[in-house]
């Protein structure tokens, strides 16, 4: 084989490494966008929760490792909410829904930002995709330059 094809070879080899690349990086990504969007669902949950429970309602909490107790709400006028970094507020219920709000639109600019740099994943798989259709094109075209000037020697 002649040299240009073996650097045609090389040059297909280093752009499917980089389609891989990015294919991983984009799986990655997809793995943050579900991340977030099960946080937005609990959010959604502790607004529900709040917009439905009332003082005296009885609610199973978490104790974790899957155990939960049945605890009677004493008071909804005051709701623990984090506010991220570790600390947590004590919140009427309107405030504590306007913090769950803004941690959730937080959360559809995160994702909005996610996406966008997987559609610029996408078209940078594109762009490697055709030059190595291009590639691969041009060393079959070599090959047959190769073996035409074999046949006519």
């Amino acid at each position: 084989m002649s040299l240009g094809g073996g650097g045609g070879q090389q040059q297909l080899q280093q752009l499917s490494q980089e389609i891989e690349a990015i294919e991983e990086e984009k799986e990655e990504l997809e793995a943050e966008v579900e991340a977030l969007r099960e946080e937005q669902t609990e959010i959604d949950e502790a607004q529900e929760a709040l917009d439905v429970l009332e003082t005296g309602s009885t609610v199973q909490v978490p104790l974790g490792g899957d155990a939960y107790v049945r605890a009677e709400v004493q008071d909804m006028d005051e709701v623990v909410v984090s506010l991220g970094g570790g600390y947590a507020a004590e919140q009427d219920a309107d405030d504590a829904q306007d913090v769950l709000d803004e941690k959730r639109e937080a959360l559809d600019g995160r994702i909005e930002d996610v996406r966008s740099e997987i559609s610029e994943l996408d078209e940078e798989q594109s762009a490697l995709e055709q030059q190595a259709q291009q590639a691969q094109q041009q060393m079959m075209q070599q090959q047959m330059q190769a073996q035409q000037q074999q046949q006519d020697e």
